[in-house]
Formats: C-alpha cells, sequence, structure tokens
C-alpha cells in the first residue's frame, strides 16, 4: 500500500475518507489548510474555521494519523478572495470553490505529498478517477445530488494521476452511517453551506467593507430602454436575480445583463433570462472533446443536452443547448460531460 495525504477540513466526509484510505491499508497523514476565517470564525459551518480544524485533528488522533495545518492564507487572499471580488465589481459571477481547487487546496496537498514522500493526495469530494490507456479521466460520483465534479474540471492529468477519491463510490447517507458507527468526531457536524470566507453567505457586505469605493449607485434599465430605478453597484447583483431590485413593473422583471461600461444593470421578463447559446473561454481539458455532450452551467443543476463547437481552436468554444437554460451568467462554470465523464470545462463569457 502507500502513503497518502489527506485534506480533512474536520467535516464528515474528509474524516470518512481518511477512515477508508486506512481500513485499505494505506498510510495516511491528514492535512488542514488555514485559509481566511480561521482567524475569527468559531463554527463547523466553514471548512475553515478554528473549530471545524480543532475537529480535523480530534478526528486524526481518534484514527491514530498524523496531522498538520498549513497556514495558506497569503495565497489564499490572493489567488482566491481578490479574484473573487475583483470579479463581482466588473459585473461577472465567479466561484471560489472551483478558484480553491485550481490554485490552492490540490496545490498544497501535492507539496506536502511531496515533502513526506507521498506517492498520492485525497479530498472527501463525490467523484472517481479512472486510469484508462494511460489518461486519467474524471468521473462523477455515484450519488448524484452529491456529485462534485463540477467544481474538479479545473484539474490537470499530473494531480489527476496522483488523485484518490474513495467517496466516489458511496452516496452521502452510507457517509454518514460509517463515521456515526466509528463514533468520530464528524459525524453529526453539518454540511459546509457557506463561502468560506464570507459570514452568513453576505456577499455584498463583505465586497463593500473591503473595497467601499464600489458602491457606485447607476441605472436600471428596463426591456424598453426606459430607466426604471437606481441600483447600489454592479457588485449587489448577478443574471437571473429578481429580489431587491426596488423597481415597479407590471410584470416580475429579472437581471439580463451586467454592463460594467456604463455602471447599469439591464432587466427584463424571465423568459428574457433564458439562454441557449453562450461563449465559454478559459478552458481546461481532461479528456478529449467531443460534438455531442451534456453540460451544467452551476453545482446544483442537472447536465443537461447540448452541442460543443470549437473557435479558435480549443481556446474557445460556443455551447448551445437544446433546451434554453436559466440565466447564465458571465464569470460561471460551465463544465462539460460525456456520459458520467468529465470531458473539461471553463469561463462563460460576457456577450
Amino acid at each position: 500500500m502507500a502513503k497518502v495525504v489527506v485534506g480533512m477540513s474536520g467535516g464528515v466526509d474528509s474524516s470518512v475518507t481518511a477512515y477508508l484510505l486506512k481500513e485499505q491499508g494505506h498510510e495516511v497523514a491528514g492535512v488542514s489548510f488555514m485559509l481566511w476565517e480561521a482567524r475569527e470564525r468559531t463554527d463547523f459551518r466553514t471548512c475553515c474555521s478554528l473549530e471545524a480544524i480543532k475537529g480535523a485533528a480530534e478526528t486524526a488522533k481518534a484514527l491514530g494519523i498524523t496531522h498538520r495545518v498549513i497556514d495558506v492564507r497569503g495565497d489564499f487572499i490572493d489567488r482566491v478572495i481578490e479574484p473573487f471580488v475583483d470579479g463581482y465589481l466588473h459585473g461577472i459571477t465567479p466561484n471560489p470553490c472551483v478558484l480553491c481547487n485550481l490554485h490552492i487546496k490540490f496545490s498544497y496537498l501535492l507539496k506536502e505529498a511531496e515533502s513526506i514522500g507521498a506517492e498520492f493526495i485525497s479530498t472527501g469530494h463525490y467523484a472517481g478517477v479512472e486510469r484508462v490507456d494511460g489518461l486519467c479521466l474524471l468521473k462523477k460520483g455515484v450519488d448524484p445530488v452529491k456529485d462534485q465534479t463540477y467544481f474538479l474540471y479545473v484539474l490537470n492529468q499530473d494531480t489527476l494521476s496522483r488523485l484518490l477519491f474513495p467517496l466516489g463510490l458511496y452516496r452521502k447517507e452510507s457517509v454518514r452511517e460509517i463515521a456515526r458507527g466509528l463514533k468520530l468526531p464528524a459525524a453529526q457536524r453539518p454540511e459546509s453551506v457557506e463561502i468560506c470566507f464570507i459570514p452568513e453567505g453576505d456577499y455584498p457586505s463583505f465586497i463593500s467593507n473591503i473595497v467601499p469605493e464600489a458602491v457606485k449607485p447607476g441605472p436600471i434599465i428596463g426591456p424598453d430602454g426606459s430607466v426604471l430605478g437606481t441600483h447600489k453597484g454592479l457588485f449587489n447583483y448577478t443574471v437571473g436575480q429578481r429580489r431587491g431590485l426596488n423597481i415597479s413593473a407590471a410584470e416580475p422583471l429579472y437581471v439580463i445583463k451586467i454592463d460594467p461600461e456604463n455602471n447599469a444593470i439591464h432587466v427584463g421578463s424571465r423568459e428574457m433570462a433564458f439562454k441557449r447559446e453562450m461563449k465559454v473561454g478559459d478552458l481546461n481539458w481532461i479528456a478529449p472533446p467531443v460534438n455531442r455532450i451534456t453540460a451544467k452551467i452551476r453545482s446544483m443543476m442537472r447536465d443537461e443536452a447540448a452541442v460543443l463547437l470549437m473557435e479558435k481552436g480549443r481556446d474557445l468554444v460556443k455551447l448551445v443547448f437544446d433546451e434554453p437554460q436559466w440565466a447564465p451568467a458571465p464569470g460561471q462554470n460551465a463544465v462539460f460531460y460525456s456520459g458520467d465523464v468529465v470531458l473539461g470545462g471553463g469561463i462563460i463569457q460576457r456577450d
């Protein structure tokens, strides 16, 4: 068996991951990351709170494995928080979990593996890796509700070749049962449901505190070009939003476009927020692209039937869904599938 570095957030998924790998005979070393909120949060609702790190240490002790904490706050601010804030200031909707996977989590796990001579790394993601003809394929987990491949499309072959995802073969209920049976400290802990560095999920307050000058009012423009109201700063809005517009209209209106050049929000009917086609750039390919696929443009949706049309080689694609999809927003991630295999994905571009 091999030596494996496991990223331990203090939650039930990473705790059971460490247990399963040890049961398979691997030598397991647990690692937790001190990110942003570790300095001030004390609850278990985020993956980087002080209590979550303490919980990871307790689990490691219970399992009889080593555990250490790595302070990555500087890189996390530079590579995740600042791009997140900058994205919203420029009218796009970035995904910080994807940024963290790309720049922080897996990079640091690999560094730790190198430093202690470990062959593999692992996390508590519900996904799988299959090695076929020299290619590592990223595959959906068996639990369709918990499948987390949407957040992992940014991984490359070098990382995938060293990744173990034991939870890909389990459903969430089974993972909870294992934790309860072992009386692991994480067994009853709640799911992480927030962006880890934003208290209560209130990202507008977070951004306005960091960049007060971003609170720059501008027009809210209706479907006929008339000004219906005044917005409170572009970062407060995302495509598809209805609440908080504070405008009066004969029908419900939704944000359909954010225009940073003119500091304007455009609103329209619900039908206007649906789109079939969009450009996707900043691409990462895990497997060779094909024409006929399914795709997701948000993590909680089912992947839907679509076609990929290559533009500029493999650096830009047009994604065309069979049926219009609700409110694709620039900055969000589009992930492409062939069956249960992740082909790759990218970032939805502004029209």
